[in-house]
């Protein structure tokens, strides 16, 4: 480790301009999110498992931990944590269900570079996750989907739908489908207003939904499966399972597939996990995406594609790195002065 000439300087990050440096970048996030993909396949990064702070009295909320280390050459190598917060309740009160911070630490010090709102990291890595995963797996089986499904009509479905499109994705046809009507409307408002091709049309039922889709996206707060007639999904589709705990381990043991990480994605009581349990084995997973990226694993288009993404630490620091080194190279970091007091080892 080189010496260190002067005290290291640590900045705060605020949600306007990490927005104002993902706007309209779906490509160049996508990219970034894929180069992450590739160097976690080839081992160049460390990522723990997620650690889950629950409570009692509120069995429906958790915050959860996600360290992790980035690898790579020169200044894109870097260390953190990704502090997120998963409160349901706060949709009722009229504001997200989910907030977050992440930290960015220097990999020769160790000392934390920044700390950036990462609520809009973490909805865009999940995006540009699912648009990477339905370009590779649908590419795979030759043609792109031309009808849409939304389950779940949060953020999350809204960045995936705005990452999608932004990616030359266009569609006929756009499902939609909530538990809550209203939201479900809001939702079917937001895709008219943005110009989305397509017919837009809200389902009164799951089943609809899911049969009039080729391209299905679960973005959902179910805490268990809640999706169990693998014959809605006898046509095929292609399901990026986002949210991870909507789909019945039957479903999922009737077609193909895909996780990000085998580890992590089978535990925390995950459909997978589940199908893990109930099987006793990990012989029906069919690969990664970085297996299918690799070309070390094909994707069949004679049953349902399922792609399960636990999320991965990783590509929260891989954009928030991207934002990071932005912000610093044009001269807008906000720095903390002094935010480091005692540098002297004996005062």
């Amino acid at each position: 480790m080189p010496p260190v000439s002067e005290a290291p300087f640590f900045a705060v990050i605020p949600g306007a301009q990490v927005h104002q440096v993902l706007e309209g970048r779906h490509e160049e996030v996508v990219r970034i999110v894929e180069a992450a993909y590739r160097l976690h396949g080839s081992g160049d990064t460390v990522n723990p498992p997620s650690y889950f702070l629950r409570f009692p009295d509120r069995p429906d909320s958790r915050i959860i931990a996600l360290p992790a280390s980035l690898g790579g050459t020169g200044g894109d190598r870097v260390d953190g944590l990704k502090w997120i917060s998963s409160f349901p309740r706060n949709v009722a009160a009229g504001i997200p269900r989910a907030s977050a911070v992440l930290i960015l630490n220097d990999p020769d010090t160790g000392y934390p570079l920044a700390c950036l709102e990462s609520s809009i990291i973490s909805a865009a890595r999940t995006a540009a996750s699912a648009a990477l995963a339905a370009d590779v797996l649908g590419g795979a089986r030759g043609q792109r989907p031309r009808r849409i499904g939304f389950f779940g009509t949060g953020l999350i479905a809204r960045y995936i739908h705005q990452y999608l499109a932004g990616t030359g994705w266009t569609f006929d046809e756009v499902g939609v489908h909530d538990l809550s009507a209203e939201h479900a409307e809001g939702f079917a408002g937001y895709l008219e207003q943005s110009g989305a091709s397509g017919r837009v049309t809200v389902h009164d039922t799951a089943e609809a939904l899911v049969r009039d889709s080729d391209l299905v996206v679960f973005a959902t707060v179910a805490g268990t499966p809640h999706v169990t007639e693998p014959d809605w999904f006898a046509h095929h589709p292609l399901v990026l399972h986002v949210s991870l705990r909507d789909l019945a381990p039957e479903v999922l043991l009737s077609g193909a597939n895909y996780v990000d990480d085998v580890d992590h994605c089978l535990k925390a009581q995950t459909s997978p996990h589940l199908a893990e349990q109930l099987t006793g084995g990990r012989e029906f997973l069919d690969g990664t995406l970085h297996d299918v990226l690799a070309g070390k694993a094909e994707v069949p288009d004679d049953r349902p594609v399922f792609f399960s993404p636990f999320g991965l630490g990783v590509l929260d620091l891989a954009v928030g790195k991207h934002v990071y080194d932005t912000l610093l190279a044009s001269g807008e970091l906000a720095v903390q002065e002094g935010f480091f007091h005692e540098m002297r080892r004996y005062g």
